[in-house]
């Protein structure tokens, strides 16, 4: 059992690492995450887990304990109309305004094990006439190194690509690896994967035409989801797009954003909405 001081102090702890807001009824959802960690460190209780971490003396024990917070589920083609969005609209419209030599960037701003950066790459493999001979950079991201490396890795096990996935991609872009399946190297190399808080400035990563960030703001507060949205709406071009989760909004936390004509879609307040329609 968590005492009340030690929560308070994980919490805040945690939003300063990551952003991640724990409401005062998480308890079990914070002790269920770090019971495994505190095992792996030796650590026999909370309050002793409190004071590891303000003293800092264990190494790798702060990145284990934001990690095990942050790490959520994914899985291939979520929610299914990002990728529709992809093909019936966005790639048609950034190819019209967009030389030939000019590549098209991608980011996936909350990757995970990497099935969303994936999806999108066997969209791309499956609509190559969108593009009109147009190279693309697809970049995924994420706070969790651990996720990172089974992005980068490709390997699913048996349950995860039954998530979401079509059969036929599974046998098209797949193969066989024990009890596991692999992506295709050549859908590997479409994506490169970089640690990265969102919290921390990334102007370094360049300017992307198309930004994913689903299902990751729900975590913050407001102060922290408009700081983040007007960094990202910077890094972006301005007739770019932006997808949010369909349970996501921009509106009431910044003008940064215009919104589309769908739930979760919105372009740099820069640009046209008209041009959406």
């Amino acid at each position: 059992m968590i005492a009340a001081n030690d929560y308070d102090f994980l919490r805040t702890y945690l939003k300063s690492r990551s952003g991640l807001v724990l409401s005062d009824d998480k308890q079990y959802l914070l002790e269920s995450r770090l019971e495994p960690v505190m095992r792996r460190f030796g650590i026999e209780d909370f309050s002793r887990l409190a004071r590891a971490l303000r003293e800092t003396g264990t190494p790798g024990l702060a990145n284990a304990v934001v990690e095990a917070m942050t790490t959520n589920e994914s899985l291939f083609f979520r929610d299914r109309k990002p990728f529709d969005l992809l093909t019936s609209h966005i790639l048609p419209a950034l190819v019209r305004n967009r030389r030939v030599p000019t590549p098209i960037r991608i980011w996936c701003a909350a990757a995970s094990t990497g099935q969303e950066p994936y999806s999108i790459a066997m969209t791309l493999r499956e609509n190559p006439h969108l593009l009109a001979g147009r190279t693309v950079e697809i970049i995924g991201t994420d706070l969790s190194a651990e996720v990172l490396e089974r992005a980068q890795a490709g390997i699913y096990n048996q349950f995860e690509v039954q998530r979401g996935l079509p059969i036929q991609m599974l046998l098209k872009y797949f193969t066989k690896s024990g009890e596991n399946w692999q992506i295709a190297p050549e859908l590997r190399t479409m994506v490169k994967f970089r640690k990265l808080n969102l919290l921390e400035p990334f102007g370094m990563l360049g300017t992307f035409d198309i930004v994913f960030c689903r299902n990751v703001l729900i975590y913050f507060d407001l102060p922290t989801k408009e700081a983040v949205l007007g960094r990202i709406a910077k890094s972006m071009a301005s007739d770019g797009y932006l997808l949010l989760g369909g349970a996501e909004t921009v509106m009431g936390i910044t003008d940064a954003f215009a919104a589309g004509t769908h739930p979760g879609f919105y372009v740099p307040r820069v640009a046209r909405v008209e041009a959406l329609a």
